[in-house]
Formats: structure tokens, sequence, C-alpha cells
């Protein structure tokens, strides 16, 4: 159905302006007009502009979580000076720079033109509003205090790209340091090592055995380059598909939390992820139920998934939260004991947030000793391999001024 793009009165001094889809202008203005608006403008949007637009999108599709916390902090905040949602949601299109997001936003508004709810209209794409997100919004509208719910969850969102962002500040320098070192190994073998190594042969001397066995390993280098690159290419695309499927994650993951220092990283960020998004739901009146269903959906860690859809399960039979962590063998007995604690003075998200406060100062913690211990350890290894090879050079060298004296 072609779509129109008109502008309109909605009052004596406001003009709108939007699109509708409708078969034709006639169609388009009397939609318009049950619409509550006065049509001033009505043009057909042209087929070749939608293409080139939605060319564009091709290149701008990836949504950062801080476009997600703009577009909620400003939805907040124009709903909180006494906007309806559908004009509220109009001045967010105007102010929205990201184009797919842009587009969306326009989506999400001719829905709630048409009668949807917002929690309704965001459902519609998951991969960028979460059940969390959704069961927030959910309960702001059935409560009747949208505007403050959004700016919680934006807060909300805005520490949770915190945490990431200062997990991917720490990790930055370790990760040049080991780029730099591998490109510099690599350089190392696969081109200066073969040019000494012609000297080498003019010498017609028996080679020490470093040496010999650097000269094997630049030869493969050197010769088998590209059999690498191939080599590494398969394994990266092997453990993607892996990761793909649902029992090889979960393999995966259970690899990742079996490790002596990662897999207690994993466990307790996951933790902390857990409690935080499932006080912050319960804090808003979003059921147990529902709080358990959303953050069965946003974790990462497929083995402690499967544990919270057996959680899930036996709190629908009845049990409480306290009861069937308790058979968990992921979560310490002191989250157990403050869940336990919570449930019975009748607020279990005070006792949440809590959890996710401590587990969160752990996470921190661990995160600053690895990556103060990752740097010099890297450092040394690079320094090691490349101390080996200057050594394995400079040898034959030492050898010929010891035979010449």
């Amino acid at each position: 159905m072609p779509k129109f793009i008109y502008k309109a009165k909605s009052g004596p001094r406001d003009i709108v302006e939007s699109t509708i889809e409708a078969t034709d202008q006639d169609e388009a203005a009397r939609k318009i007009n049950q619409l509550g608006f006065f049509p001033l403008e009505i043009k057909e949007e042209k087929s070749v502009s939608k293409k080139k637009q939605d060319f564009s999108f091709l290149f701008s599709k990836k949504i950062k979580a801080n476009h997600i916390v703009i577009f909620t902090r400003q939805l907040s905040d124009l709903l909180d000076s006494g906007l309806s949602i559908f004009q509220a949601m109009e001045l967010v299109e105007k102010q929205t720079q990201h184009q797919y997001l842009k587009k969306i936003v326009l989506e999400v508004k001719n829905s709630i033109r048409d009668g949807d709810s917002l929690s309704v209209s965001l459902a519609r794409y998951p991969g960028i509003f979460d059940a969390f997100y959704i069961n927030i919004v959910k309960s702001g509208e059935l409560g009747g205090n949208l505007s403050s719910v959004l700016r919680r969850l934006a807060d909300f969102k805005e520490k949770e790209e915190d945490v990431r962002s200062k997990i991917r500040a720490s990790l930055a320098y370790p990760i040049l340091i080991a780029a730099i070192g591998v490109l510099t190994i690599f350089i190392l073998l696969t081109f200066v090592v073969p040019r000494l190594v012609l000297m080498f042969t003019e010498m017609s001397q028996k080679l020490p055995l470093p040496t010999l066995f650097l000269i094997n390993l630049s030869n493969f280098f050197s010769n088998y380059w590209w059999l690498i690159f191939i080599i590494s290419g398969l394994v990266i695309l092997y453990f993607k598909k892996l990761k793909g499927s649902k029992e090889g994650k979960l393999n995966l993951d259970r690899l990742k939390i079996s490790l002596p220092f990662f897999g207690e990283l994993i466990k307790k960020s996951q933790i902390a992820h857990f409690a935080r998004t499932s006080a912050t739901l319960l804090d808003n009146g979003v059921t147990l139920m529902q709080a358990m269903e959303a953050v069965y959906g946003i974790l990462d860690n497929e083995v402690l998934r499967v544990d919270i859809l057996r959680m899930l399960k036996d709190v629908n039979d009845g049990a409480s939260l306290t009861n069937t962590m308790s058979k968990s063998k992921y979560f310490p007995e002191v989250v157990v004991n403050l869940v336990a604690v919570g449930e019975q003075s009748g607020s279990p998200e005070k006792s949440l947030f809590k959890v996710a406060e401590s587990f969160e100062r752990q996470t921190d913690s661990m995160i600053k000793i690895m990556t103060s211990l990752i740097e010099p350890v890297l450092i040394l290894i690079v320094g090691l391999i490349v101390g080996f090879i200057v050594i394995s050079m400079l040898l034959p060298i030492f050898q010929m001024n010891l035979i010449v004296r």
C-alpha cells in the first residue's frame, strides 16, 4: 500500500507532520480527518527515495546501547513535561540522528497512532528492545507512571553500558600489546630471519640447535604463511558456527564457566546482571514470573540460562525463589540467604539490589586484578619470544668468533 506524507493542523497553532498508508489521496485525507487532524498538504512518498533510504540503512543498522539510552531519556523528559505519548514520539523522531533508529521510531509512532500501546509497539523489534525493556515499559503503562519508569530504565541502561565500557577500556591495552607482539613475531619469522639464514648457509658451519629450530620454523612461516591464515579463518568460522547452535554454545559456555579465574569472573558478572535486572523489574511492579522470563532472555551464558529456565519452572509450580535458587550450583550461599531474608520481609527486590551491588564490586575488583596481571604477562611472553629469536640468530656469530680465536 502506498505511503503519503502529510502536514495537518491538530489545533489552532499546532502543525503535525507524519506519514500514513492509504490507497489514494482521498482515503489518506479521510484517515487524517478520523485522527482529528485537518489536512493541509498530502503527497505520495516516492518509492525511489524509499529505496535510497533503505540502501543507506544497510550501513547504519547497528544501534548502540547509548542510542537506546538517549531515546529512553528523551521520551521520559517529554512525557514528564505533559505531552501525550504520540506527541512525545513525534518530537523524538525529529531529534533522532541515527537513521535506522529514526525509521523504527517512526513505525512505533504510527503503531501508537493506530491504537497500540508503547510496549506492544516496541515488542515488534526484539533485536533492539529486549524482554527486560518491554516488561519495564509495560509496568509503567499499567501503573500510570510511564515517565518515571522510563527515567529509571534509562539510568539502568546507562549503568549497564558504563560497566561494559569499563571492561572494554581495561582490556584495550592488553589486546593492543598482544596484537603488536604477534605482528612483530610474524614479521621477524617471515621476512627478517630468512635474510639472515642466507648468511649462515654461506658460512658452511654446524649451526646450534636453537638456530636450526628457528630456521625450520621461519621456513614454515615464509613458505606456508597463507596456510596459517586459511587455518585461522577456518577455526574462527568453526567457532562461529558452534556458537550459533544452541548445543555448541552450551558446551562453549560450560567450558568458559569451568576455567579457574575467568569462570569465576563470568559467574559473578552474570549473577550481578541477574540480580540487578530482577530487582529493577520487581521494583517496577513486574511479577516474579515475568521478571525471570525477562532475565532468561537477556543473560549471555547458556549454562546459567538453562539453570534460570529450571528455576522459572519451579516458581511456576509454586516454589519460592529461595528454594529453587538453593538447588542451583551457580548461586553462592550468601545470595540464597539474602534472597531468603528479602522474601521473608516481603521485599525481595531490596535484597537483590544488595546482591547486585556486592557482585558488581567483586566483578570490578576481579577485572582490575586480571588486567593488571595480563599486561606484564603479555609483555614477558612477547619479550621471551623476541629474545629467543634474537639469541638464536646471534649464537652462530658468537660460535664463529670462538672458532676464529
